[in-house]
């Protein structure tokens, strides 16, 4: 029985559905969410196998308190899924710099945060899995989220380095990219006013949102399906590296990365031609 510790637990979202699976595998739960309340009915039918913790991953003390009494009341963390994040809608030049930091904290730093409170014990334990859940925008630019773009990418990096200097320590790291799911996602971007300061990406920024709010509710991607075809990926031997998720996500990742290779494979007598000149003797 493995004991998983996921953040960002709203219902309706990829924690949950994450949590569900695990619990169905007949493993235990750490759920952590920043706001419990709409857990709590969920978690009283579960008790001796969840534990729903209160928790922004933005703040390092409380993630290191949450990581110490999930492994207080379970004995130790198997599984991290790092799912906490959303995006924000903006342009590149105009998104204001606090809110860039903010995006960068949420969708970046607080991974660190948690990966790094959690695996002391893995190492200590000589086993683990940490999840990180990327996107489809970390293989490929999103219009209109390029900061999240920017953050996924990163993501991306700390994973595929992360993964290697973890493998000889029994921990493995699998990066997941999902495309558009019936989530909560989209739901927030009917709510929230466009604010561009600069005018010229209005239009193209306000066409980006409407596509959003119209998609809410009608998403290819089904949370439930998408959490189990994770955990079967992590029961293959080897497990994959990345696993995007979605038929659209998918069709959109291949045709980006061949895309990427014809183009760097069309470059290759510029690139070769940027060494020395080979001494023929």
């Amino acid at each position: 029985m493995r004991t998983w510790f996921i953040t960002g637990g709203t219902p309706g979202g990829f924690g949950m559905a994450y949590a569900e699976a695990a619990l169905e595998a007949g493993d235990r739960v750490v759920l952590t969410a920043r706001r419990t309340e709409p857990l709590d009915s969920w978690a009283k039918t579960l008790r001796d196998r969840v534990l729903v913790l209160p928790l922004d991953v933005t703040d390092a003390p409380a993630v290191r308190d949450a990581v110490a009494a999930a492994e207080a009341r379970f004995g130790g963390i198997d599984v991290l899924v790092n799912n906490a994040g959303r995006g924000w809608v903006g342009s590149v030049e105009g998104m204001p710099d606090a809110a860039v930091r903010d995006l960068f904290e949420l969708n970046f730093f607080a991974v660190l945060t948690v990966t790094r409170a959690v695996l002391p014990g893995m190492r200590a334990r000589g086993t683990g899995w940490i999840v990180n859940m990327s996107s489809v925008a970390g293989l490929r630019g999103v219009v209109g989220f390029g900061y999240y773009t920017a953050a996924k990418h990163a993501i991306e990096g700390l994973t595929a380095v992360l993964r290697e200097e973890v493998a000889d320590l029994g921990i493995r790291v699998l990066a997941v990219e999902p495309g558009a799911f019936r989530t909560h996602a989209y739901a927030g971007f009917a709510g929230e006013a466009l604010r561009e300061p600069v005018a010229a990406y209005a239009p193209l920024l306000e066409r980006v949102r409407a596509t959003m709010i119209d998609q809410d509710g009608r998403q290819p991607g089904d949370p439930a399906r998408g959490a189990r075809a994770v955990l079967q990926a992590m029961s293959q031997d080897p497990p994959p590296h990345r696993l995007v998720l979605g038929g659209d996500a998918f069709e959109a990742v291949t045709a980006e990365l061949e895309a990427a290779l014809a183009g760097i494979r069309a470059g290759e007598g510029l690139a070769r031609g940027a060494d020395f000149p080979v001494d023929p003797a």
